[in-house]
């Protein structure tokens, strides 16, 4: 389901942070967002499940039970990189072993980043059944003027479990034979023709989020020009984006923070937009929308609950021109290009089918699941073994030394975009090429002098991306596509970690072989 990173500023002294605690009981839930009912996995008897609002150099606890019955789960931090805590990343099979129904976990990790992040299942194509939320950890002193914060989701939306969504589509071929799953439709803030209240003269904090399974979204506010301030927890030089001429974009796994500022006029209602990418899901697979499919959803700044809300603008069908383009954002910090590098790695990625069942590979090779996490093998195998790709598994590993700079070429042999997000780190996007211009060359074009840093890029179909990030976190994090056909796990040299890893986090992998 995806592939990237993340870097950042120095907040308030720790001894102004706070503990802040949940307890959660995952468990299955039904409900009806766009009117059509189905069970979906939610939190203590709830969906959409809760937003965690914390400050940066908060110690956050998640109290986790597994109530589910029928599946295993765990809970990933989206975009935190868990410096000194990376058995709490929450990738099962990587870093910790799945939470077997009937059995308790707690994360327990200090949050040092600021942004707008996620969290949700990484178990098994999970979380587009619901179990995901908005994580969002605010700045004591951020480096812009706002009044208000407002929370934006972007998804898509299915009818159907995700089980059988996946068998379906590995045994029918898979994308190779356009078997991609098709959403039911579009959901905003997880519903359908939601009105969100706004007051005139305020500065709005907006973070957008897409936790979406597959489509890219292009959004924007009618009537209120957005400036972006923020992309994956990255504080960039603000930006315009023009609603009129360039909409924003954002791909699943991606976060954007905007301000918009509210008209002096209370008598009008504005629409805000949201339409699928009609491109991944249909265009760039040769197909074309069914008739009466809708790929737009719909909501409102209300600032008069008795005026009408209009209805939202129409847009004929984008193409790349109609974007700004998220790579040339420039980090505030004015990080300049890594170099020299020390390790590249080329991946070399597409689509396959393999004795009948759909499969993503990278460099020809499949990720296969292990029944020991990536992290427990490290800490276990002992010597210099922990170097040797050999001992991971078929996992894809690539192993880095501590501090590296390195620079990892993705080619997308695929007819369609995909994107992919970094664990652990934030990388520098240095080149994203547009669709159809083949792989990479081995030379580089122009960089950007202070290139975009993110945790999650989306690739163009049949191009190719370059990107860096210094592996500084000595742990074992993954890299994937955010639709789950591929996991590639990076493998950095590191220091001796079981000291630090709880005992309840090895007690969860005897506790799901048991169950």
């Amino acid at each position: 389901m995806l592939a990237l990173v993340l870097l950042f500023f120095g907040f308030a002294p720790l001894a102004f942070s706070k503990i802040v605690t949940y307890d959660w009981h995952i468990t299955w839930v039904n409900a009806a967002p766009d009117g059509y009912s189905r069970a979906v996995i939610g939190i203590n008897g709830q969906w959409p499940c809760p937003q965690i609002d914390v400050n940066a150099g908060d110690r956050l606890i998640v109290k986790v039970w597994n109530d589910l019955g029928n599946q295993s789960t765990s809970l990933h931090w989206h975009g935190i990189h868990q410096r000194g805590s990376t058995e709490m990343d929450g990738s099962s099979g990587t870093n910790q072993c799945p939470i077997a129904p009937g059995v308790y976990f707690e994360y327990d990790f200090i949050v040092d980043q600021a942004g707008s992040y996620w969290y949700h299942s990484h178990n098994m194509g999970q979380y587009p059944d619901g179990l995901w939320g908005p994580l969002i950890v605010h700045d004591p002193n951020p480096p812009f003027h706002f009044d208000e914060e407002i929370t934006l989701t972007l998804f898509d939306w299915y009818h159907d479990e995700m089980p059988n969504l996946i068998y379906t589509y590995q045994s029918t071929g898979g994308e190779a034979a356009d078997g991609t799953p098709t959403p039911a439709g579009a959901l905003m803030n997880s519903g359908v023709n939601i009105s969100i209240p706004v007051k005139p003269n305020k500065t709005y904090f907006v973070h957008v989020i897409c936790p979406g399974n597959f489509p890219g979204h292009a959004w924007f506010f009618d009537q209120h020009p957005m400036t972006t301030v923020e992309i994956d927890g990255t504080y960039v030089e603000p930006t315009n984006v023009n609603t009129g001429t360039q909409q924003a974009r954002i791909a699943p796994g991606q976060r954007q923070g905007v301000l918009i500022t509210t008209k002096n006029d209370t008598s009008k209602n504005y629409a805000i937009f949201d339409t699928m990418d009609v491109n991944m899901l249909f265009i760039n697979k040769g197909t074309l929308p069914p008739k009466g499919y809708n790929t737009n959803v719909t909501g409102w700044l209300v600032y008069n609950d008795s005026a009408p809300l209009p209805p939202a603008p129409f847009l004929y069908e984008l193409g790349n021109s109609d974007f700004y383009d998220d790579i040339n954002y420039t980090p505030l910090d004015h990080e300049p290009v890594l170099e020299p590098v020390d390790h590249q790695i080329i991946m070399n990625t597409a689509a396959a089918n393999i004795s009948g069942i759909s499969r993503f590979v990278i460099n020809n090779s499949t990720y296969i699941g292990q029944s020991v996490p990536t992290l427990y093998s490290a800490l276990t195998v002992g010597g210099n073994y922990s170097s040797d790709p050999r001992v991971y598994g078929h996992v894809n590993p690539y192993v880095v030394k501590h501090n590296e700079v390195v620079e990892i070429v993705i080619n997308n042999l695929n007819s369609n975009l995909h994107p992919w997000h970094l664990h652990g780190h934030q990388f520098q996007v240095l080149e994203r090429t547009l669709p159809n211009t083949g792989t990479f060359p081995g030379t580089y074009s122009t960089f950007n002098s202070f290139p975009a840093r993110r945790d999650t890029v989306m690739l163009q179909p049949n191009a190719y991306a370059v990107i860096r990030f210094r592996a500084d976190n000595p742990d074992k994090l993954p890299s994937f596509t955010l639709e789950g056909k591929m996991l590639t796990t990076y493998t950095r040299l590191a220091v001796p970690l079981s000291r630090r890893i709880p005992r309840h986090v090895w007690l969860l992998g005897y506790l799901h072989r048991s169950s």
